[in-house]
């Protein structure tokens, strides 16, 4: 008979990302397994996921918003019965797919789909990025057999003997990354012999990153080095699209980045937003890093994530206010400190783990009925 599993969540990439990196190493275990994601309409997995080959069926599911207006009063006032219409949706389909475990990510449709599953005794696994977990895990927590998590801190809010420490599961190509790669250098049009920086806030982009690097361009050319700088589609427009004068100073500018391993690879410091995976994927690479943290995430997580790396000497945090005063001083004194390099880019690695998506996929099975 074949092994059949739930895995429901997304919402943004820090969840979706890692639910089909699970799946894919689902199939590599177990070839005759069928995978069934469970979405939220509206949201980025309904097509990303059969991009990637499985199936998904949405929940009509929206969060509570929590910010005072006209416009989310109103949308709260629909979401009690939003929600009591989607655990039944979710009940009928864990009902018809009959699943051996349920594995949710995080996103709204894991609510109610674990909820359910729960209800009618199939096993849950919560896989859990962050190192402050979200009020909807610490509430599915509860009934979940198995927690798998990414931080030691996440101990605070689950219980011990349900958490297992994985880590987060990456991509295979990030994990496959051959060191200032010629191909690399190649891609991005930039020179071997110089340092590179790396800046990557997000698909959407961030405005606080791109107006501190912007104020930073003068000192970075001042000392001849080279810029990845992920903008954003939002802002790509507005920051030099076309400037010559950029590219042949050595600054690519770009509103998304297709070849990820390939930024990784050349960049000698990544100024990242302190997302969970991109988190993981630094660490796993060694990567030095500075972590200016996004204020406007639920719970302030990834101000977490980011303390949990700098209280160990793994990253340099720059709080979103400071970035504008400060980033350009310490980017520039840390990129031109080999000693500093060095220490960031080993005290990073002690928070990887490379055989994260093997260790849940391991817990998973254990759970199966």
């Amino acid at each position: 008979m074949k092994n059949k599993f739930i895995i429901s969540g997304g919402g943004t990439g820090g969840h979706l990302f890692p639910a089909i990196a699970i799946a894919n190493e689902i199939k590599n275990f177990d070839k005759e397994a069928e995978i069934l994601f469970v979405g939220a309409k509206g949201r980025m997995e309904m097509s990303r996921v059969p991009k990637a080959g499985y199936d998904i069926i949405g929940l009509s599911v929206a969060g509570f918003q929590r910010k005072v207006n006209l416009k989310n009063i109103l949308k709260n006032t629909v979401f009690p019965f939003k929600l009591t219409w989607s655990m039944i949706s979710a009940m009928t389909i864990i009902k018809r797919f009959k699943p051996n475990v349920v594995i949710g990510v995080g996103g709204y449709a894991s609510g109610p789909t674990l909820r359910m599953a729960a209800f009618l005794g199939v096993p849950t696994l919560i896989q859990e990025q962050n190192s402050f977990p979200g009020i909807t895990n610490r509430m599915l927590a509860k009934k979940a057999k198995k927690i798998c998590v990414a931080y030691e801190e996440t101990k605070e809010y689950f219980s011990e003997k349900k958490m297992v420490i994985t880590g987060n599961p990456i991509r295979k190509d990030i994990l496959d990354i051959k060191p200032k790669n010629e191909e690399a250098y190649n891609y991005f049009k930039l020179d071997p012999n110089r340092k590179t920086i790396a800046v990557i806030g997000g698909s959407l982009g961030s405005k606080t990153m791109n107006v501190s690097i912007e104020a930073c361009l003068g000192k970075i050319r001042d000392n001849n080095i080279q810029l990845i700088w992920q903008t954003g589609e939002k802002y790509y427009y507005h920051f030099f699209e076309s400037d010559k004068s950029n590219i042949e100073s050595g600054i690519k500018i770009t509103p998304f980045v297709d070849r990820m391993d390939y930024l990784y690879s050349i960049a000698d410091i990544v100024v990242s937003r302190a997302g969970a995976l991109s988190i993981s994927e630094l660490s796993c690479l060694g990567k030095p890093t500075i972590l200016i943290p996004s204020p406007n995430v639920t719970g302030d997580h990834q101000m977490k994530n980011a303390k949990v790396l700098a209280n160990a000497n793994a990253a340099i945090l720059i709080k979103d206010k400071d970035a504008l005063e400060e980033l350009g001083e310490v980017l520039i004194n840390t990129i031109n400190d080999e000693t500093k390099l060095n220490q960031l880019s080993e005290n990073i690695q002690t928070f990887a783990f490379p055989n994260a998506v093997q260790n849940i996929v391991k817990e998973i099975y254990k759970l199966k009925k």
